[in-house]
């Protein structure tokens, strides 16, 4: 049925002209090059910015330059501070000294590398411990379940070491909590001084340490240091046990009972933390005005998150060129192309950069929550994600808009050929917000995009320019249609 809606809406694009024998015009789409998106990635992942925190002076940075270009192209300021949409978040900036070293038996020290050998958590708490090493498996404490992987176990006092992946099977009828921060919380509550999370190694791609501020909801604890380790470090911790935390994986899973002991090692561990649990942020926001009396009052949202995973101790910092310096270029190149080119679209476009995508949709949450144009009156919203790095491009999405999925599909068959027919519903990421007050979202992402994700090589020179000219030339044309009102808003699916 889905399918034959699809069908019938690409033929009302035949009748209307959408295809025609030369195909569609887009003016402005030969403005679009690689070197200059890669130009504008090159500064919001410089060292200058620091990962674009948000909340940081690095992110302040960023969104200034936003929110000048937005000025200079003539958008309408849209914030409640000009261009700036303000709200506040939680902030955490790690700052010297952090270590992280194995003692061993004989009293020598084995020191680990902040940014190869570990990473401390985004919403690390401050502290300096020379403590046995626990291991606790997953690090859950549900007694009536059966299942408490503290029991028998002596955290008082002790660094606790846990996966930091939860199982992929469940407990009974439960669902395992996702929070890090729970845990934390757990760990904490069973005496622990510090934590160190590992890796599920049995995975297929096991994850390297990696920045991130996504530890979920609750109060943050602020005197519990917390760490993401290498798996080599973690198994030198193991060593002096005789186990390997390959075969506690595969011990705990096979079984689904709690496998903890004490690992017979010393850690040093040294966490130092500025928190503040309410720093001012923004989105950065612009509004190309339509040109249609009636249709202007009409809108499409072109946005993308601005936000990374920030520094840490001055020693490492996150790029984040394609996560997501590639999306927050790719929403300034379209303003630029519908200004340079001289475009005057029917419906109003609202160019908007979210701030604390990396922390939980902040920024889009609260823009769906105080929207700056009427929910009622927006027709789509187009989110920009990690659209520099892989081969080709998907647009995700598409069943739960399926004739918007259908425009984006046929102006790739049409024009820039790269287009993989694998889509989803739902949102996603930022797009997630707006799909859940029922306003029809397309996700513009380049595909096997992940390689440097939240890792210190997620730079500039790591970025596919081709893919990356061709993702904002799809996202373009998509928003030429939309916005010239070949789109009636849909009904979106679940």
């Amino acid at each position: 049925m889905k399918a034959a809606k699809v069908l019938s809406a690409l033929l009302i694009f035949v009748l209307s002209g959408f295809i025609s024998g030369d195909g569609p015009k887009y003016p402005g789409v030969e403005l679009i090059k690689g070197a200059n998106l890669i130009k504008t990635v090159e500064f919001l992942a410089s060292p200058e910015l620091k990962g674009r925190l948000a909340g940081s002076e690095g992110y302040y940075k960023a969104a200034e330059f936003m929110a000048e270009e937005f000025k200079s192209l003539g958008l309408k300021p849209m914030g409640n501070e000009g261009y700036y949409q303000t709200f506040t978040t939680e902030y955490n900036e790690i700052v010297a000294p952090c270590k992280f070293e194995l003692i061993k038996a004989d009293g020598s020290r084995k020191s680990y590398k902040l940014g190869e050998d570990y990473i401390c958590r985004g919403f690390t708490g401050s502290g300096k411990v020379e403590s046995e090493v626990v291991f606790c498996g997953y690090g859950f404490s549900y007694p009536d379940d059966g299942f408490d992987e503290y029991a028998g176990i002596d955290a008082k006092g002790k660094v606790v070491m846990m996966f930091k992946q939860t199982p992929a099977w469940k407990l009974n009828d439960r669902n395992w909590e996702q929070s890090l921060r729970y845990r934390g919380k757990t760990a904490l509550d069973h005496g622990a001084v510090g934590v160190i999370f590992v890796s599920k190694p049995n995975d297929a791609n096991p994850q390297k340490p990696i920045g991130s501020v996504m530890d979920g909801e609750g109060e943050h604890l602020i005197s519990l240091p917390m760490i993401h380790a290498d798996l080599n470090a973690v198994d030198e911790i193991l060593a002096s046990s005789g186990k390997n935390i390959k075969s506690l994986q595969t011990e705990i899973d096979n079984n689904k009972k709690p496998s903890s002991f004490s690992t017979n090692s010393k850690v040093f561990l040294q966490v130092t933390a500025n928190y503040t649990k309410d720093r001012r942020t923004m989105n950065v926001a612009g509004l190309l005005e339509g040109s249609d009396p009636v249709m202007k009052d009409e809108y499409l949202i072109i946005g993308g998150h601005l936000d990374h995973a920030g520094s840490q101790a001055d020693e490492v910092y996150f790029p984040g060129a394609n996560d997501n310096a590639s999306g927050s270029a790719s929403v300034l190149e379209i303003a630029r192309t519908f200004v340079k080119a001289g475009v005057k679209p029917k419906r109003s476009v609202l160019f908007i950069l979210f701030s604390n995508e990396e922390s939980g949709l902040q920024g889009a949450t609260y823009y769906s929550k105080n929207p700056l144009v009427p929910v009622e009156k927006t027709v789509a919203m187009f989110n920009n994600d990690c659209v520099g790095h892989g081969d080709s491009m998907q647009v995700g999405n598409g069943k739960s808009a399926p004739f918007l999925w259908q425009i984006a599909r046929t102006a790739d068959s049409l024009y820039t050929k790269q287009m993989i027919l694998r889509t989803w519903n739902g949102g996603g990421a930022d797009a997630a917000p707006f799909h859940q007050i029922k306003i029809p979202c397309l996700y513009f992402v380049s595909y096997f995009s992940y390689t440097h994700l939240h890792l210190p090589s997620d730079k500039p020179e790591t970025l596919n320019s081709t893919t990356f000219e061709k993702m904002c030339k799809l996202a373009y044309m998509t928003a030429c249609e939309v916005a010239n009102g070949n789109y009636t808003r849909e009904e979106v699916q679940p």
